[in-house]
């Protein structure tokens, strides 16, 4: 009987894959009888019609299941490509064969604005260095004794060894012990010499980076405020104390080190040329081979350490500012952006890194291979001499016992050249920071008047910063300030109000014209005599981590008792909530301790303290309520024996109306000069301003700030009182000791936002309905609505 073999795609039989992702359909063979064959193939048919809908069901499944496989394959073909992709940019970068050596593309990324370093070379730093150790320059002629004594004791053993060997084995017993008693002092010698090196040479180095980071935060004191307006703060804090430590192993194991080297290499060399100059040469051949490549990686490498501490810097100085601005990253939720800000930086840091490792992996490789071949070689060469009768077998050993020596030397004499290009590459900032010349108003004593009485007369003066040459801030001012006379300042922000303040006090120079102090030009006077005559209160005062009575105290010179420090701080309105604190005038200042209206008043009673004849006021009062800051005007304007002279800047309209005159800023122009009534007559700039800030605009929808909420709570039930202000006055507003950012972080939190603009829209119609208007407290003008 004939068979026929046929193969049938049974539709029910099918596996999945190992992924399980798809079916997969096998065909199975099977052996039909010729005779049945119809048969066979017509009950597989009506098996397959029969069961046509189970079949299709799993059709379907199967497609469903093929078309998410194909999917899942092309998403995991997409990632596999990505992460191949992302590979061959980092072979790309870092890999040989790659711009892993062109430093150029992150060398562009440094901030420009800053200050470039300039290239120093090893002689230049070591003279510096030297310098900053004149007074203790006898520890390091002690330790160069020393460590000369150790280096000439140390490259005496291999022979003396060798010596000693050979003259055991030749039965030569007095040369032996003789020998043996030299080695044994040489080995003490050397350890005591040892000793004393390393002790002198770490103190030498210490001493080196105390007195490197004394000449550079002295050099950064006396360097003038435009200086701190271009260079970041985080960045020289970073080279004071990152940039200054590269320098910590300089004296102690890079100098001491190539100093040691040095001498015993070249002892080593002399010692090979007396037992056979061919094979000193080809020893020194090859440490000139290694020289050459070194010269190469050394110039890279320093090149890399400045990088690197350029990119430690600008890391340091977004930590900085992130850290010091908490509350407004986290009112903004801007976490994450910080973060990548700041990984930024360290990941251009790793990948520098990573290349100079390559650059250092590349380099010890070719020493390695070169200093093996040199064994070798001084064994084969030295080989043939001895078989020649040339070379005899002592000879050889101290042979090869200094060329070991002599490349050993010229290897550690080459790492610590590597180490000492890169801390001098990463100082290089610091020793152009050092070299800065200081501010003029240091070079110069100056004049010191014998009275001062307070008369102040800008003639002609005109300013602009040094980064916006183009942008003048001031045009030709002139005006004069009697003596026991109080002036204010106003005008729109940028008219230049506070530069007019930055110039009294000579933080600033004028571009031209001339300030008058009692007929005296301002430049011409000794300044750190003139600012003890005067007091100074900022918008934003700065308390030093310390306890509230020295920082009353600060910038007092003379002897301060207890009790005028208690009069000043009860002059500003400070000693009733100074004495509830903790420790009352001893507790330690704290960023989360006090209000930003409670650190305004211990600021004012510093400048109360001074016993200034000249008060100067940048919106000191700014952050102070209503009752704390009529009481400071009471203090500040009525009482003559107290200062000579006021100028502040100020906001409020019953501070400025208390004014004896009022000198209104415009486009860096003085517009006006009057006192209140004067001004509002002759319906100026002064009459604008004074009309805007009394007809405040309500808060709309599209209005840009949140509207600041005052009463006893938060909650938006019940008849509370709602007040909105100006966006421009929003940053002046203080709420039972809350800062805007804290008070808008209750707000948010509250998950009622919407209902407060909700709220503010049905004011506002209330408002163009009734046409209600409450009230003004303390000459500002504050518009409220009340709730129906």
């Amino acid at each position: 009987m004939t068979t026929l073999s046929t193969t049938l795609h049974s539709h029910t039989s099918f596996k999945y894959h190992k992924s399980k992702l798809f079916p997969i359909f096998t065909p199975t063979k099977l052996q039909i009888p010729n005779s049945t064959l119809s048969e066979t193939l017509a009950h597989t048919t009506n098996s397959v019609l029969s069961s046509n809908s189970v079949y299709l069901a799993r059709h379907i499944h199967v497609s469903n299941a093929y078309k998410q496989n194909r999917e899942n394959c092309r998403y995991e073909k997409d990632e596999t490509l990505d992460i191949f992709k992302r590979w061959m940019a980092f072979i790309r970068e870092v890999l040989p064969g790659g711009s892993w050596w062109n430093l150029c593309d992150f060398e562009r990324e440094i901030d420009s604005s800053q200050i470039a370093a300039k290239p120093v070379t090893v002689l230049k730093a070591l003279s510096q260095m030297w310098a900053l150790l004149a007074d203790e320059k006898w520890i390091c002629y002690t330790a160069f004794g020393a460590l000369t004594v150790a280096a000439l004791s140390e490259i005496s053993m291999p022979g003396i060894i060798t010596a000693s060997v050979f003259s055991a084995q030749n039965g030569e017993t007095l040369l032996f012990y003789k020998s043996s008693h030299v080695l044994v002092l040489l080995c003490i010698t050397s350890g005591i010499c040892s000793g004393l090196r390393s002790g002198c040479f770490a103190i030498a180095n210490m001493i080196l980076v105390k007195r490197l980071r004394e000449t550079l935060y002295s050099s950064l004191l006396l360097q003038d405020i435009s200086f701190f307006d271009t260079e970041a703060v985080g960045d020289l804090t970073s080279r004071i104390g990152t940039d200054c430590q590269r320098l910590s192993h300089t004296m102690g194991t890079d100098i001491h080190l190539i100093l040691r080297n040095i001498l015993q290499g070249t002892g080593a060399l002399i010692n090979l040329m007396a037992l056979s100059w061919p094979l000193a040469l080809s020893s020194l051949v090859i440490c000139f081979i290694l020289s050459a490549i070194f010269l190469i990686y050394g110039q890279y490498q320093k090149k890399v350490a400045m990088l690197a501490q350029d990119f430690v810097a600008s890391a340091n100085e977004v930590a900085q500012e992130t850290l010091s601005s908490m509350r407004t990253i986290r009112a903004y939720g801007t976490e994450k952006e910080e973060f990548e800000r700041f990984t930024r930086w360290l990941d251009r840091l790793a990948l520098v890194g990573m290349r100079e490792s390559l650059a250092y992996g590349l380099w010890n490789l070719s020493f390695s291979t070169f200093y093996r071949s040199t064994q070798v070689f001084a064994v084969i060469l030295g080989g043939i001499s001895i078989l020649s009768g040339s070379v005899s077998a002592e000879q050889l050993t101290k042979y090869v016992l200094y060329c070991e020596w002599l490349i050993y030397a010229a290897w550690r004499l080459q790492d610590s050249m590597s180490s000492l290009l890169q801390s001098i590459g990463a100082c290089e900032k610091v020793f152009q920071l050092m070299h800065l010349s200081p501010s003029h108003q240091f070079l110069s004593k100056g004049v010191k008047l014998q009275r001062l009485t307070g008369r102040v007369d800008f003639v002609n003066v005109s300013f602009h910063y040094s980064s916006r040459e183009r942008a003048p801030i001031l045009r030709n001012v002139n005006f004069s300030i009697q003596s026991n006379e109080v002036v204010a300042i106003v005008g729109a922000s940028g008219s230049g109000k506070s530069t007019l303040i930055n110039l009294l006090l000579r933080l600033y120079e004028p571009i031209s014209g001339e300030i008058f102090i009692n007929g005296t030009p301002l430049r011409e006077m000794d300044i750190s005599w003139l600012r003890v005559k005067i007091g100074y209160v900022g918008q934003e005062p700065h308390l030093f981590h310390m306890d509230i009575k020295s920082n009353i105290s600060y910038g007092c010179f003379r002897s301060i008792t207890q009790e005028e420090i208690e009069s000043a701080a009860k002059n500003a309105n400070a000693h009733e909530f100074i004495s509830t604190l903790p420790n009352g005038y001893d507790t330690i200042v704290d960023d989360n301790l006090l209000s930003g209206g409670q650190k305004q008043r211990i600021a004012i009673a510093r400048a109360l303290l001074r016993d200034p004849i000249i008060l100067v006021l940048d919106e000191a009062t700014s952050a102070l309520d209503a009752e704390s800051e009529g009481y400071i005007r009471v203090v500040v304007f009525h009482i003559d024996s107290l200062v000579d002279l006021s100028l502040g800047l100020f906001h409020r309209l019953s501070t400025i109306k208390a004014a004896d005159r009022i000198l209104v800023m415009d486009n860096g122009q003085v517009a006006e000069i009057g006192n209140h009534r004067e001004l509002l007559r002759r319906n100026g700039l002064y009459a604008q301003l004074f009309k805007t800030q009394m007809d405040a605009p309500p808060f709309t929808k599209h209005q840009k700030t949140m509207p600041l909420i005052f009463g006893e709570g938060l909650e938006l039930s019940g008849g509370i009182k709602w007040t909105f202000f100006n966006h421009s006055k929003l940053r002046r507003i203080e709420l039972n000791g809350l800062y805007k950012a804290e008070l808008l972080n209750m707000i948010f939190q509250s998950g009622k936002r919407e209902e407060i603009y909700e709220k503010g829209e049905k004011q506002q119609k209330q408002r163009r309905e009734d046409k209600t208007i409450v009230a003004s407290q303390h000459g500002k003008r504050e518009v409220t609505y009340e709730r129906s």
